[in-house]
C-alpha cells in the first residue's frame, strides 16, 4: 500500500478556486511524490469548518482531506482582496475566502516553515477529468483519530507509521532546502507579515466553535 501511494506520475498544474469562482489560483507539479496527502480529525479543523459553516468539507467523522506541498508552488491569481485568515492557536493561520467562506489551507504563523496544507474544497482536480486520488495519491495518514465524531469510514487512511513520519520529515526538509517555500501568496515578501490580518479567535470562541462540531454530530 505504500508504494502504491508513492507511484509516480507526471506532476501536473492544478486549478485553485473557491465555490463561488472569486479567489482562484493555480498549485504547482502536483503528484503524490511531490506532497504528503493526510485526513486530520483535530477539534480545530473540525471547528474551522463549523466556523465557515462548511461542514461539508467534513467527512462523516468529522476528517479534513488535506494536501500539504510546499508555498512557494501555490500561486493565488484571482480575488486576493477576499482572502483572510482565522487562528485557533498560535502557531497555525487558517486560510479562508470570505466571499464564500472557502477554507483555502493551513500555514505556520510565519513564513520561514515552508508548507500549506492545502483544503480539498479548493482544489479543483476535476478540471480535466481528474479524480482526487488519481492526482493526489491515496491519503498516506490520518492524524488525531481520538477527536473523530463517529466511525472512521471502511477506506480510512491508515495510522501513521514511522515510515511516513520519516518520508514527510524527508519532504518537508528537501523543501526547506532547496528553497521551494518562497514566494508564498500568504505573506508579504518583504514584511513578512501575514496579507490578511489574522483574526485570532479567543479561547471562548474556540470552545465554542469546538462544542458545536460535537453538537452537529450528536
Amino acid at each position: 500500500m505504500f508504494a502504491v501511494n508513492n507511484k509516480t506520475r507526471v506532476p501536473i498544474d492544478l486549478p485553485l478556486r473557491c465555490r463561488c469562482g472569486h479567489v482562484q489560483g493555480v498549485a504547482n507539479e502536483i503528484a503524490p511524490s511531490t506532497g504528503f496527502r493526510l485526513v486530520c480529525y483535530c477539534k480545530d479543523c473540525q471547528a474551522f469548518a463549523r466556523f465557515l459553516e462548511r461542514p461539508d468539507v467534513l467527512d462523516a467523522a468529522g476528517g479534513t482531506d488535506i494536501f500539504q506541498m510546499p508555498t512557494g508552488r501555490v500561486k493565488l491569481t484571482a480575488g486576493t482582496n477576499a482572502v483572510r485568515c482565522v487562528r485557533f492557536s498560535s502557531k497555525v493561520f487558517r486560510w479562508y475566502t470570505d466571499c464564500c467562506r472557502t477554507p483555502i489551507g493551513n500555514t505556520a504563523a510565519g513564513p520561514r516553515f515552508p508548507v500549506v496544507g492545502l483544503i480539498h474544497s479548493f482544489i479543483s482536480y476535476e478540471a480535466d477529468r481528474h479524480s482526487r486520488d488519481g492526482v493526489l495519491g491515496l491519503p498516506l495518514c490520518r492524524i488525531f483519530e481520538r477527536s473523530a465524531v463517529g466511525r472512521l469510514p471502511p477506506n480510512a487512511a491508515p495510522s501513521p507509521s514511522l515510515a511516513v513520519f520519516a518520508l514527510r520529515g524527508s519532504r518537508l526538509f528537501g523543501w526547506w532546502l532547496r528553497g521551494l517555500g518562497r514566494p508564498t501568496p500568504f505573506f508579504d515578501d518583504f514584511t513578512k507579515a501575514p496579507v490578511s490580518p489574522p483574526q485570532l479567535l479567543t479561547r471562548r470562541e474556540c470552545k465554542h466553535w469546538q462544542s458545536t462540531a460535537l453538537e452537529d454530530e450528536g
